[in-house]
């Protein structure tokens, strides 16, 4: 009677090991569908053009389709927001600009995004130097 419970025990401790087991692995599987790179300015300038460089690379490392998906207007704010409200799940993704995420919080009465609160940062890709000539 002993050896059964304890037979018992450890085959259901086994069986619930192994569900257990499948579902943290399916739950690691990322990406488990296209990523959306949203570029919250207009196609064709240096933030459109670095994204498409990114998303080719990230496609190829990641073996999943990566889409540029330009949401220009309002500084930035509304492509910036569409990712602040978008499922947490790490298949949209933004690629931000100090002016959207540090400035426009300041100078906009409402921008529809907390940049601490509703947005991860993953990574820095590049600098840019502004001059202003004459």
């Amino acid at each position: 009677m002993v050896r059964r419970s304890h037979f018992l025990r450890s085959l259901l401790a086994l069986s619930a090991g192994g569900l257990l087991s499948s579902s943290l692995l399916a739950a690691d599987v990322w990406p488990s569908k296209p990523i959306r790179l949203i570029v919250p300015f207009t196609p064709g300038g240096v933030t459109d053009t670095s994204a498409r460089l990114i998303a080719e690379q990230l496609s190829k490392r990641l073996g999943q389709q990566v889409v540029v998906d330009n949401k220009p207007g309002a500084s930035g704010n509304i492509g910036t927001q569409m990712v602040a409200s978008a499922e947490p799940d790490g298949h949209t993704l933004l690629l931000g600009f100090d002016g959207t995420l540090v400035i426009n919080p300041h100078v906009f009465p409402k921008v529809g995004f907390d940049p601490i609160k509703d947005l991860a940062p993953i990574g820095k890709i590049g600098d840019a130097t502004l001059i202003l000539v004459s």
